[in-house]
């Protein structure tokens, strides 16, 4: 194709696209929209790409892209393509637009093949059988497909393309591998054809056909293979299976269809196992014989042997926190006021005095850092009421501050308690982690 030899669009075309524009229902003010349309250029096949366009209740339309069915390059004019924005076509020559974008040349310049193409409807598909003789037993008439230059390419070196059109394998006709098995294996073709209507029914890899026809395997069956591969090899949650079955995955997979279960259940199971020190390389614990059963079995023993840990470290913490809160009682503050300051008892209190005054202290980890003596917590009460929450404190005893005092949904204390926090409190428990230390 030359550009020197590029038409205008001819009449017909054009109340084609308007046709069809108005068919799609998508003619919105301000919205570029594009069809194709084939046509000769140099005696060469070739696909004219037309932006369409609306604006004060006129319909615009202009060629932008021009692709040869044997050309390695493409004609473009007045369009860009940005990753993120799509296509976009200038405007500016129809009158539309103050000034030019930076793409706008008026003038048809060229790229490689493979760029600016839209991909549009086109409108006249019969022409290719109409002008172009060579393409009679291409089944080109039957492709439902989009690309159909690259129909055409693929029919010039494997017309086995038309038979496996035919037989509607649209999907597999497309494939390369596919027409070059087809080409060196006429068996391969027969196979196709007994099996069409379970090919037809599923979209297939290309690998599994292929190995379904080597190793004579029922598809369906190398297919749910092949995608339970697949999506364990991209899910990172399921790496443990990997790495422990890397060796024997379609043994695994087919025992999981005979379970009837999938590879997360059986990650649960695994885990359980794990946990419980069981021997996974042995082959009643990796592979048993009613899954959910045992499945049941391994994550109720987990669940016991976890509450067991549980217990056994919230006592630890529960032994630590009361440690600590005996060693700083001293902090604690009864004299001459209204106010008084306790120290928490038992991990348990954080979460009633966080559940009384809706903040978070009996939450995020504070009992933890009140047994590792990094923060201490103090309740702040009324004489009058000394079993009612009023006021949080966190007090740091290496720092020797307050950091933080907050009363009900975290808000601020009044003046009169903050008084009492710094001016009475504070110093009398800064005086007493000196003497702790000291002694």
């Amino acid at each position: 194709m030359k550009i020197e030899k590029i038409k205008p669009i001819p009449k017909h075309i054009v109340d084609r696209i308007k046709r069809a524009d108005k068919q799609n229902n998508i003619t919105v003010p301000g919205h570029t929209r594009f069809y194709s349309y084939l046509t000769k250029n140099d005696g060469e096949l070739v696909k004219v790409t037309v932006a369409v366009k609306e604006k004060r209740k006129k319909w615009y339309c202009k060629q932008v892209a021009i692709h040869g069915v044997h050309s390695d390059k493409c004609f473009v004019k007045d369009m860009n393509f940005t990753y993120i924005a799509g296509y976009s076509v200038g405007w500016h020559a129809e009158g539309l637009s103050k000034y030019p974008n930076w793409y706008e040349y008026g003038e048809w310049g060229w790229t490689t093949d493979d760029m600016f193409d839209p991909y549009a409807p086109i409108v006249n598909r019969e022409y290719i059988l109409e002008k172009f003789p060579e393409y009679k037993y291409s089944a080109i008439d039957r492709y439902t497909g989009i690309d159909v230059f690259k129909y055409l390419r693929l029919f010039e070196q494997y017309p086995q393309i038309e038979y496996l059109t035919k037989l509607g394998l649209h999907n597999l006709a497309m494939s390369k591998q596919i027409l070059k098995k087809c080409e060196q294996d006429k068996r391969f073709c027969k196979w196709l054809a007994q099996n069409r209507s379970t090919l037809n029914k599923s979209s297939l890899y290309i690998p599994v056909v292929l190995q379904a026809y080597t190793k004579n395997r029922n598809v369906l069956e190398v297919q749910t293979y092949y995608s339970a591969k697949l999506k364990m090899s991209k899910d990172t949650a399921l790496q443990p299976l990997r790495a422990a079955f890397k060796k024997e995955l379609e043994k695994f997979f087919h025992y999981l269809a005979k379970q009837n279960t999938n590879a997360y259940s059986y990650l649960d199971y695994w885990k359980a196992c794990n946990e419980l020190g069981l021997d996974m390389t042995e082959e009643k614990n990796r592979y048993p014989h009613d899954f959910k059963r045992w499945h049941d079995i391994r994550a109720d023993e987990y669940k016991s042997l976890k509450a067991k840990i549980d217990a056994e470290k919230r006592k630890a913490l529960y032994e630590q926190f009361a440690a600590v809160a005996s060693k700083y009682l001293g902090l604690e503050y009864n004299k001459k006021s209204v106010y008084m300051a306790i120290i928490a008892q038992k991990p348990s209190d954080l979460i009633h005095e966080g559940e009384i005054l809706h903040h978070c202290v009996g939450r995020m980890g504070y009992d933890q850092k009140f047994a590792r003596e990094e923060t201490l917590i103090f309740f702040i009460r009324t004489k009058e009421q000394p079993d009612t929450p009023l006021v949080t404190v966190e007090y740091s005893p290496t720092q020797k501050k307050v950091l933080q005092c907050y009363g009900d949904y975290d808000s601020k204390p009044t003046e009169e308690i903050l008084d009492f926090v710094h001016k009475k409190w504070l110093p009398y428990a800064n005086r007493q982690i000196k003497q702790i230390a000291a002694a």
